[in-house]
C-alpha cells in the first residue's frame, strides 16, 4: 500500500497535528496557569468555572484525538472548546487581518476545522481502536 493513496495515514497526521499542537496551549492552563482565562471568562459574565472547560477541551480532548479512541467526540469538544475562544476571546478581532495580511484568528479556526474534519473522517486504522466503532 502507498503512503500517497493511505487515507488512514492521513487521518493519523490529520489528528497528529490538531491534538499534538492543541494539546500545548491546554498544557500551559492546566499546569501553569488558568487565571487569565478565568478573567476572561469572568468579564463576559460567565462563571469563572467554565475556564476549567479549556482544560477538557485543550488538554484531555486532544489527547483522545492523539490515540485515537472516542476521536469523534473529542473532536467535537476541540471545536466547540475553539468556538468558544473565538466568542469569549477573539470575537472582536474575528473579522480582521493582521499586518501581515493574515486572518487575526487563523490559528483558532485551524484547530476548530482540523477538529471537524476529525469528526466527519474518524480516527482510521492507525489509532487505539483502528478505526472501528461509531465514534472513532
Amino acid at each position: 500500500m502507498s503512503f500517497r493513496t493511505n487515507g488512514d495515514f492521513g487521518k493519523l497526521l490529520l489528528r497528529l497535528s490538531c491534538g499534538g499542537l492543541l494539546i500545548l496551549h491546554g498544557y500551559h492552563k492546566t499546569f501553569v496557569d488558568i487565571e487569565p482565562i478565568k478573567e476572561m471568562v469572568s468579564n463576559q459574565g460567565l462563571p469563572g468555572a467554565f475556564a476549567y472547560g479549556t482544560i477538557i477541551g485543550e488538554f484531555v480532548a486532544p489527547m483522545f484525538v492523539i490515540a485515537g479512541f472516542k476521536s469523534r467526540i473529542a473532536a467535537a469538544i476541540v471545536a466547540f472548546n475553539m468556538l468558544m475562544s473565538v466568542v469569549i476571546a477573539h470575537r472582536d478581532i474575528a473579522f480582521k487581518l493582521n499586518d501581515f495580511g493574515g486572518w487575526m484568528i487563523e490559528l483558532n479556526m485551524l484547530y476548530m476545522l482540523s477538529a471537524v474534519a476529525v469528526v466527519f473522517l474518524g480516527s482510521g486504522k492507525y489509532s487505539l481502536s483502528r478505526g472501528v466503532g461509531k465514534w472513532d
